[in-house]
């Protein structure tokens, strides 16, 4: 591994804030918490909000504090920290889903899924795109064949199932966000990323409580609507494709039909995967998969949406640009093949 190569993966604090779009998102992002409590309580003073939903805009602020922290310093640090936080936050999403779902009582399935994922981050941290892709039907087939092993045929579809779908959405899923981060503009990438997911819930929640009450999936989500799913489709996109524009700059990315299919992707995958997960919590009976975090629910919760945006945003990404994500990149940094 080469001087630069490990600069890059350890320390890139100082490259970070090189791209226009890191500087902008960061400092957008840092005046939000900044003016966030002001506001609240300028709104609370002149009675426009009551205490009760004061309270609980000050929870779920509180809670920003020490989530947007996690999201943005590991992808500033450098790539090594980008992927080793994805993993960790890969395998503390299944927890959640194990111990919601019961998979946790499976131990062979459930350990089967977790040494896929600690094997996917290796992958991406390694940098060995064919080991990656391969760990899909490797490991899909290893949580199949564990689970003959406990010669109990009862549940079997039941146990593979939940498996696979853990494996698919926590390992693989989330392991596309980490692999970015081989990418040389990685940070601009993962932040713009982050950002508009994260907004794209904000736009659907504004626009659902301006615009109409017409209920999108009762049964799946109560709280989703119409008004709000088509609001946050008519705000995200042109963000994205903004952005996007910046950080693929006069790459063959750079049309306008492309940014704008880009940020179609994001919006609606963003909204899809957090109606997969509200789908599973309605399967359940709970509420939330956990209460990390006060106001948002456990990290499941709060990241579901990224689990379809990120393999979709990176293939399609890596089908338009010649070169792929991390392509100019060196390559099997670990294994050194």
């Amino acid at each position: 591994m080469t001087a630069a190569n490990r600069h890059r993966m350890f320390f890139n604090l100082p490259e970070a804030f090189a791209h226009p779009v890191t500087k902008v998102l960061f400092t957008v992002v840092c005046a939000v918490l900044v003016l966030t409590p002001i506001i609240v309580r300028a709104l609370a003073a002149s009675g426009k909000i009551k205490p009760a939903h004061r309270d609980e805009l000050m929870k779920r602020y509180r809670s920003w504090l020490i989530i947007a922290p996690m999201m943005i310093v590991p992808v500033i640090l450098g790539s090594y920290w980008t992927i080793c936080a994805v993993g960790v936050l890969s395998l503390l999403c299944y927890r959640e889903f194990a111990r919601a779902t019961g998979l946790f009582r499976q131990k062979l399935v459930s350990l089967t899924v977790v040494l896929g994922i600690v094997l996917v981050t290796l992958s991406v941290m390694d940098h060995w795109y064919g080991f990656f892709v391969a760990l899909g039907p490797l490991v899909v087939g290893t949580i199949a064949a564990t689970a003959v092993l406990a010669d109990r045929p009862r549940g079997f579809i039941q146990r593979v199932g939940l498996g696979v779908l853990a494996f698919m959405l926590f390992g693989s899923g989330l392991g596309h966000l980490g692999y970015f981060a081989n990418d040389s503009q990685f940070v601009p990438i993962l932040l713009m990323l982050l950002f508009t997911v994260e907004l794209n819930d904000v736009f659907a929640y504004m626009s659902g409580k301006s615009l109409g009450h017409r209920k999108l999936a009762p049964q799946t989500s109560p709280n989703k609507t119409i008004a709000g799913s088509i609001g946050a489709i008519l705000l995200t996109t042109p963000l994205v494709a903004i952005l996007a524009h910046f950080v693929f700059l006069g790459t063959a990315l750079d049309i306008p039909r492309h940014l704008v299919f880009l940020g179609l992707m994001v919006s609606v995958l963003g909204q899809l995967g957090d109606l997969l997960l509200s789908s599973v919590k309605r399967d359940l009976g709970i509420k939330d998969f956990a209460a990390t975090f006060p106001g948002h629910g456990g990290l499941l919760d709060r990241f579901d949406s990224l689990i379809l945006v990120a393999p979709a945003v990176f293939h399609y990404v890596g089908y338009i640009l010649p070169y792929g994500i991390g392509a100019d990149q060196p390559t099997r940094l670990l294994t050194g093949g």
